[in-house]
């Protein structure tokens, strides 16, 4: 609980400095794009923050968003209906995330090196599927029966109209009801006390009597659909996807959001609230350095200090817990 309010207040600390720095940072228009990109964070955030707290970690998130974005356009460029394309990408991931739990479970493959062999795998699927860009205009071109659906995808899940701009911030929305179903599992479940047990003492959990394999399998399979969902929300926020940066790094927005959130990447904790807080406080942090005009290339520094804190907190709270029994 202390954690959670050390976030809250971080963030709202980070929201009166940048409405602080400068008038256009409090508009509207800023604050739903910030909003946005806290959706787009939380929900991919959200997948890995589930496989962290069973012990599991996935370096390939970034790959699967650039690789699902690509898949989700190159099907809707084939005839394929968007929302069955969108069904097709999300599975695709679901695929992806069966393919790293078994590795991980049946052949006792260490995750770590199963999701960076996906890393470059999936980065290197998604160039050879194009090597250009794919657009919403290029699709609409290509298929004009999908005009009307594709806007209405994007207004219903990023908020955007075309002719109005941005109107509200559907991918936080989209996130929070993510959140709420998570948090349910996770907090009103017994598959959800599982999952803690399994990140606190995988064998205890096994003796127990607990699934352990099945479980693990189920939360990667759950992170690389969410990742590629993701990826079909990046080509409708952004209007292209390019599958050299699409997703590129964001494997790190997602642990660190989750580390911030309260998630200790040894396993065992975590909750809904403080991973979709800790999901908000990269999005805002980068608003603000635009606003400041700091230069881009010290963003890298930025999040890796803001993981260093994470998991400096992370171990002081363990140490304090220890000390207390």
């Amino acid at each position: 609980m202390i954690r959670i309010a050390g976030v809250f207040f971080l963030l709202v600390g980070l929201y009166a400095a940048l409405i602080s720095s400068n008038p256009n940072a409090a508009g509207r228009s800023n604050l739903f794009e910030v909003a946005n990109t806290q959706g787009f964070y939380g929900i991919i955030t959200l997948g890995a923050a589930l496989l962290i707290v069973t012990g599991g970690i996935d370096l390939s998130i970034g790959s699967v968003i650039g690789l699902g974005s690509v898949l989700f356009g190159i099907l809707m460029l084939e005839g394929v209906p968007p929302p069955v394309a969108m069904l097709l990408t999300v599975g695709g991931g679901a695929g992806i995330g069966l393919a790293h739990g078994l590795l991980v479970t049946r052949l006792k493959l260490q995750a770590f090196l199963v999701t960076l062999c996906g890393l470059f795998v999936y980065r290197g699927l998604a160039r050879s599927l194009t090597s250009n860009s794919i657009g919403l205009d290029r699709i609409k071109k290509t298929q004009p029966d999908f005009a009307a659906t594709l806007d209405g995808m994007r207004y219903w899940l990023t908020g955007e109209d075309p002719t109005k701009g941005l109107v509200f911030p559907g991918e936080f929305v989209l996130l929070l009801g993510l959140a709420v179903i998570a948090g349910l599992f996770l907090h009103k479940t017994v598959y959800g006390r599982y999952w803690y047990a399994i990140g606190y003492n995988d064998r205890a959990a096994a003796y127990s009597g607990i699934d352990v394999n099945r479980h693990r399998v189920v939360t990667f399979v759950v992170c690389s659909s969410l990742a590629a969902l993701g990826g079909a929300l990046w080509l409708l926020s952004y209007s292209d996807a390019n599958p050299d940066s699409a997703g590129q790094s964001y494997e790190l927005y997602a642990i660190t959001g989750a580390v911030l959130g309260g998630c200790s990447l040894r396993g065992g904790e975590g909750t809904a609230v403080g991973i979709v807080l800790g999901a908000m406080v990269l999005p805002v942090l980068n608003n603000l350095l635009i606003f400041l005009k700091v230069r881009d290339t010290y963003m890298p520094i930025v999040i890796g200090l803001t993981l260093l804190f994470g998991t400096l907190i992370d171990e002081f709270f363990r140490r304090r817990g220890r000390a207390a029994r």
